[in-house]
């Protein structure tokens, strides 16, 4: 038999080992008086990327010793970014057709089903999530048949993906499984270009396909936790929704001269920018976590209304400088923990990382030939 490890353990022992001297309790201290009680847990983990990539061969496929890491490392989450397109069946060297968003592939769902019983085995909350949806995706350069915002053909599709989800997910309790609608709502100018700009969907629009997603899956379970992603990429809290039976999701990515320096999805000359610092100036604006406070006033706001709020994603690409993305990281985290509001890392293992972000200014620990960031999760453990 297999001797079953306990990373929890193994870690404080390596890194005695390595002379680290690092504390993992977390300290205690006071909550303001005035913090809201959220109508969430307070989950807190990673995203998880098996199915992110549109072709199921290239997702960033989730190792079974990773469930336990997390689990006894103290976290309780996963969110799951799918793209929908990665659970059909279709001729993927050409753009996919109306008449193909909806072949799905039993194999591929057994395997998004094996994600969710892993999960579940070591007691993580699973959000699945819509990361490209049928007319959608934050990330341009996907040519999809039609506007989910704008098109009824596509929001057609939309629900009928979410009924799929809804009816073979029926039966798991709402404590161990809910729905994110659609990843990071936003409209660009030109949907093909990564670096076009845009901004939020029109209220109206967006309310539109939630609503008619949320009807859908309380059909099927009148229980099933429901997400609505900020808009404006996730950002932007909508107290237009407040009325629905909706959580919402907000981001852990501002601002983005920190989190994403260097990012060549965001940045359309990333090696001319400078050196961030945190806090700092940027453009010749000053920034501390009392931006950071002001950022997050409207999703402190949809609390004291009665709306859940979790950050469903936040993290940091590895060109920022190490020691700025964890005094930023830290005072992010204060905020939302002051708050109650969970999170989710983006990712467990990659370029945003705890595993493997190939940063190149810390010193790793080997974790059973796994590259750990300890600070990264000394820092986490610190509100896990």
């Amino acid at each position: 038999m297999s001797k079953i490890i306990n990373p929890r353990r193994e870690f404080l022992k390596k890194a005695s080992a390595a002379s680290v001297a690092l504390t993992f309790s977390r300290p205690s201290f006071t909550k303001p008086l005035d913090t809201k009680k959220n109508k969430l847990p307070q989950w807190r983990g990673f995203n998880l990327l098996d199915f992110f990539n549109p072709v199921p061969e290239k997702g960033r496929k989730t190792k079974t010793a990773y469930y336990q890491y997390m689990a006894d490392w103290g976290f309780d989450f996963a969110r799951i970014p799918i793209s929908y397109p990665s659970y059909l069946s279709f001729d993927r060297s050409k753009p996919i057709r109306p008449d193909e968003v909806l072949q799905f592939n039993s194999k591929i769902l057994d395997e998004v089903d094996e994600i969710v019983h892993n999960c579940h085995q070591q007691g993580l909350h699973v959000s699945l999530n819509l990361h490209r949806a049928p007319g959608f995706c934050i990330n341009a350069g996907f040519e999809e048949p039609y506007n989910l915002w704008e098109d009824e053909e596509a929001l057609e599709a939309f629900c009928a993906h979410w009924e799929m989800w809804a009816k073979r997910y029926q039966n798991i309790s709402s404590k161990k499984l809910s729905f994110d609608l659609v990843n990071e709502p936003y409209k660009r100018l030109n949907t093909n270009d990564q670096h076009s700009p845009g901004g939020p969907v029109p209220v109206n629009e967006y309310r539109k396909v939630a609503e008619a997603a949320l009807k859908t899956i309380k059909g099927i379970n009148k229980n099933r936790l429901v997400i609505a992603d900020g808009n404006g990429g996730g950002g932007m809290a909508i107290p237009e929704f407040a009325d629905l039976d909706l959580n919402q999701s907000c981001r852990g990515y501002f601002p983005m001269h920190i989190s994403h320096h260097k990012a060549p999805w965001v940045f359309k000359d990333p090696e001319s920018l400078s050196e961030p610092n945190w806090p700092g100036t940027h453009n010749e604006r000053y920034y501390s976590k009392s931006d950071l406070e002001k950022h997050y006033e409207p999703w402190v706001a949809l609390l004291k209304q009665g709306v859940g709020v979790h950050c469903g994603e936040l993290g940091c690409y590895n060109k920022t400088p190490h020691k700025v993305f964890l005094s930023w990281f830290e005072d992010i985290l204060d905020i939302l923990d002051d708050n109650g509001i969970g999170f989710g890392l983006w990712e467990f293992s990659g370029s945003f990382g705890l595993l493997n972000s190939g940063r190149t200014d810390i010193e790793y620990v080997d974790w059973y030939g796994e590259k750990l960031d300890k600070e990264l999760l000394k820092l986490l453990m610190k509100y896990a």
